[in-house]
């Protein structure tokens, strides 16, 4: 009891406090957005009925434009994790090291990323719940933390690498004046940038983000026209597929960089910030088209951006002596060596990307980790609380990383790999649940996805996790040293095997009758 008195103390204020119990016990439980904070879709009195009989098997109302503008947002928000400066860094050494050859792998890439975001974009309009909720009602408390926890690893590894890229940029805009650890210390004030926009409503926050993207495309269509690659060698790399052994670690990091597991969980909360009403199909079948439309349009722009980088690092650096050795801080001087002030210094065109990168995904990361802390613990804090707390877990790690590693220093190379590989290992964490909810009838309704979908969905996800076990057994057999630690990563590894095939056969008709017999016998 003095545990929920607590937790009330820190409810937010206002929307008419609830007399009854029932009431009351609702309005404890954590939900995305409240219903004054989202975003009206009508366009026309007929948005406010029922297009046809109450029992919700309308057809879906026709295409309209206004409509579509104001379903846009969500995708957006969402695309940033496929710009994030791990993947601008995934994108510079691909090119610099296989020049063209794995612009097509880039592409597939990003429609296997698309399959996964509308996924979770179908399974938050349908359910009117994200996919932590669903997951902390879907699996016993003991998993429900155990992903919690997997997921909040996955997003202290990704925010590191965000923060860091965005004290990179800032570092190279103030001609080194600010040193990395000055960098991380502004970078981490973005969570109020964040909850003085939300203040003002989804729309602004979403005006905002899409802003940030603006920049980015705009600086990096300007290195590309600047450094002019071969638009021959481009069309020919997107098309044909090409793989060497000397090119694999990249392939890799592309396609790793690409499955965010935060992201996943962000998606299916940020689709409810619009009114729909869950209880009609029409309306339902309405949102998940537009959002479709729409998410694949941001895909398509992070696409161009991923692609504008790729191709200027390629044109530039393949078949060098810097190839191997770029990375984010030195991408912007040896760009500037090669191709000076045609318009205006590239050094500074590259950080201005970088720092909106950086900044966009790491303001991204705090939204979702606040939906991921109040959707699998339940909690209802108060909006500036989630940020602080949420935004302590990767500022303090990555403060650390900034004042005892360089940037140039080999380790931070080995740190960075580590971080890839803490991302990658949780990527079944977030894709398994996914593919699970979505295929169930009983949580999706008539929005379960077809046979077709489904397996599909599967072979994506077991082709994702095998890349990313290469690199785990690549980081494993290259960085880790020592009897005892191998053997004890050994036994962590046996663990996480275990909890991925409980995770796959949790909701399977063996699983069923396994745990009925061990109840039997015992």
């Amino acid at each position: 009891m003095a545990s929920r008195d607590l937790a009330e103390s820190l409810l937010p204020v206002g929307g008419g406090a609830a007399t009854a119990t029932a009431t009351a016990h609702d309005e404890y439980d954590e939900r995305a957005y409240d219903s004054d904070d989202k975003v009206s879709i009508a366009v026309s009195d007929s948005d406010s009925e029922d297009g046809g009989g109450g029992g919700g098997d309308a057809m879906r109302p026709a295409f309209s434009w206004r409509k579509l503008w104001r379903f846009t947002g969500p995708g957006f928000l969402m695309c940033i994790a496929f710009l994030d400066p791990g993947n601008l860094e995934g994108d510079l050494q691909a090119g610099a090291a296989a020049g063209y050859q794995l612009l097509w792998l880039l592409l597939w890439a990003t429609v296997m990323g698309a399959l996964v975001q509308l996924l979770s974009a179908r399974l938050g309009v349908a359910t009117g719940k994200h996919l932590a909720e669903l997951c902390r009602e879907e699996y016993p408390p003991w998993a429900t933390r155990a992903l919690w926890a997997m997921t909040e690893l996955a997003l202290v590894g990704a925010d590191i690498q965000e923060v860091i890229g965005s004290a990179i940029a800032i570092k190279i805009l103030s001609a080194g004046t600010v040193p990395l650890w000055g960098g991380v210390v502004i970078t981490a004030f973005d969570c109020f940038i964040f909850l003085f926009l939300e203040n003002y409503g989804v729309r602004k926050l979403e005006a905002f983000f899409g802003v940030l993207i603006a920049v980015m495309a705009v600086s990096f269509a300007i290195m590309f026209g600047e450094t002019k690659p071969s638009g021959k060698d481009l069309l020919i790399g997107l098309v044909v597929p090409k793989l060497s052994s000397r090119t694999i670690k990249q392939a890799v990091g592309i396609v790793g960089c690409i499955i965010m597991p935060h992201n996943v969980f962000l998606h299916s909360a940020l689709v409810q910030s619009r009114k729909i009403d869950t209880n009609k199909k029409s309306r339902v079948q309405e949102a998940v088209f537009y959002y479709n439309i729409e998410s694949i349009l941001a895909l398509i722009v992070s696409f161009f951006i991923n692609i504008c980088v790729t191709t200027v690092f390629a044109k530039g650096f393949y078949g060098s002596e810097q190839a191997d050795g770029i990375g984010l801080e030195n991408a912007g001087q040896y760009l500037q060596q090669k191709y000076g002030t045609a318009f205006f210094p590239i050094l500074y065109i590259w950080a201005i990307g970088l720092l909106a990168s950086g900044q966009s995904s790491t303001i991204t990361g705090t939204y979702a980790g606040q939906f991921v802390m109040g959707g699998f613990l339940n909690l209802r804090l108060k909006k500036w609380l989630r940020a602080m707390i949420t935004r302590s877990f990767a500022i303090i790690p990555t403060m650390i990383v900034a004042l005892f590693f360089d940037t140039e220093d080999p380790t931070m190379d080995i740190l960075n790999e580590a971080l890839n590989v803490l991302q990658s290992i949780q990527i079944p964490f977030a894709l398994i649940p996914l593919i699970t909810l979505v295929s169930k009838e009983q949580v999706m309704g008539s929005f379960v996805v077809g046979p077709i979908t489904k397996v599909i969905s599967w072979i994506v996800t077991v082709f994702l996790m095998l890349i990313n076990g290469y690199l785990i057994l690549s980081f494993y057999a290259t960085e880790v040293r020592g009897a005892l630690v191998r053997s004890s990563l050994c036994v962590v590894l046996a663990v996480y095997l275990a909890f991925i095939v409980y995770l796959i056969m949790q909701n399977t008709s063996l699983y069923s009758r396994l745990r009925s017999a061990m109840t039997k016998s015992t």
